[in-house]
């Protein structure tokens, strides 16, 4: 049996192609059942995210691949020839390699990015629900998360932040420390003040506004971060109760002056303020730098950090993919000790019944009345004997028919030394 990776993502396909692979939470077990039931298809794992779809199975031939690409395209109906340019299959050492890698977050839109190692656990969880994992996958999956943890906490690839939103916000956090009882106003409603509010929520703000010219929108992203949407128009009216601001809106013209910030800081007796324009053109008057008690930064401020921290970030990956050969070397080891598994438990198995046969007589003898002495003598004796009959019976013939390839494989397996000074 071959591990194979094989699927698409952001870097292979556009947006329009991942879209029509990607697998509701619903779809999963039912196409996960449909994959397992292809002929010489062992085991079955879909990684279905925005930026990916990937199937992870063990193979048996090569037509086991064309069975999956026929089985992909049927059920989502659609052409072969449309999937083939933007679809790729890493087999063996390296389909290993790739799923540790996407693990690690070495494969993300955003390198580093630690939400996708949650979403391969969700897909190790669906796919041991559906009952298509075997133990090769198992052991793959689990072996991933251990991959995973020791890139995040043996190198910093996760440590900077790459994108102005988060940036923001670890600036805030650096400023005020605990972020939990400072107020948080955003301004806006897009992608990047999204990601501005989860990452304020994710470290504990309490108290969230948020202001956009569309009261819906703003309602909508404040309902996912039990925060407060308000409109523009009452923007200035909730000035002063914002530690924190962030702006990035689509305005051609300023929508903070300076003299309304200079209002604000009145009104809250000159505690500080800590404002962010992420907005090209800006959303914030340049004037209001010169305000006392006001820290104001802007998208260029924060780039300068994204870009030395993209930086930092590139430098533990290469760190990071030393790691990961290193995981996939110890991986692949257990994987050929398991294709011989079957040899090693029937030896066991085969030692132990001599043992409990041997230890039976010992135990009769025993409670005839013998002589312990001379019981342990003989359940040392024959035990020995039986289980070097097989060995040494082999190794004789061996010699007699002069097969010096077994004998050097005997010395070897059972290290037995070929110096004769002992």
């Amino acid at each position: 049996m071959e591990l194979l990776a094989f699927g698409l993502n952001h870097q292979s396909a556009p947006v329009n192609v991942r879209e029509q692979l990607a697998f509701t939470p619903d779809a999963l077990i039912p196409a996960l059942k449909e994959i397992s039931d292809i002929p010489k298809v062992n085991g079955a794992a879909i990684l279905s995210t925005c930026n990916r779809t990937e199937l992870y199975c063990g193979i048996d031939s090569d037509q086991s691949q064309h069975d999956l690409l026929d089985w992909l395209a049927n059920h989502r109906s659609l052409q072969k020839e449309q999937l083939l340019p933007h679809l790729y299959s890493h087999y063996a050492r390296n389909s290993i390699r790739h799923l540790y890698r996407v693990a690690s977050g070495l494969d993300s839109m955003v390198l580093g990015e630690p939400q996708i190692l949650g979403q391969i656990k969700s897909a190790y969880h669906t796919a041991k629900q559906a009952g298509t994992l075997d133990k090769t996958l198992t052991r793959l999956f689990h072996s991933s998360f251990t991959a995973a943890k020791k890139v995040r906490t043996d190198t910093a690839i996760g440590s900077s932040p790459v994108s102005v939103a988060f940036a923001a916000v670890r600036l805030a956090h650096q400023i005020f420390g605990n972020l939990a009882n400072q107020t948080v106003l955003l301004i806006g409603a897009g992608e990047t003040i999204e990601l501005a509010a989860r990452h304020f929520h994710n470290h504990g703000v309490q108290s969230l506004l948020i202001a956009n010219r569309s009261l819906i929108k703003a309602q909508r992203l404040a309902s996912l971060f039990d925060g407060q949407a308000i409109q523009l128009a009452e923007l200035n009216r909730n000035l002063h109760q914002a530690d924190i601001i962030v702006s990035s809106t689509a305005s051609q013209l300023p929508i903070l002056g300076k003299g309304s910030i200079e209002s604000a800081i009145r009104a809250r007796k000159h505690k500080p303020m800590f404002l962010v324009d992420l907005a090209v053109p800006r959303d914030i008057e340049a004037e209001v730098e010169q305000l006392n008690d006001v820290f104001l930064y802007t998208v260029d401020d924060l780039q300068h950090v994204v870009t030395e921290n993209i930086k930092s970030r590139q430098e533990a990956a290469e760190q990071a993919e030393q790691i990961i050969e290193t995981q996939v070397d110890r991986f692949l080891d257990w994987l050929k000790t398991e294709q011989h598994s079957t040899i090693i438990t029937k030896y066991r198995t085969q030692s132990e019944t001599i043992r409990d046969e041997v230890l039976g007589k010992a135990l009769k003898q025993l409670e005839n009345g013998a002589d312990s002495r001379q019981v342990m003598d003989f359940l040392a004796s024959t035990l020995t004997n039986k289980l070097i009959h097989t060995p040494t019976t082999q190794i004789r013939q061996a010699a007699t028919e002069q097969r010096l390839d077994l004998i050097q494989a005997a010395q070897h397996l059972l290290k037995i030394s070929t110096d004769n000074t002992s």
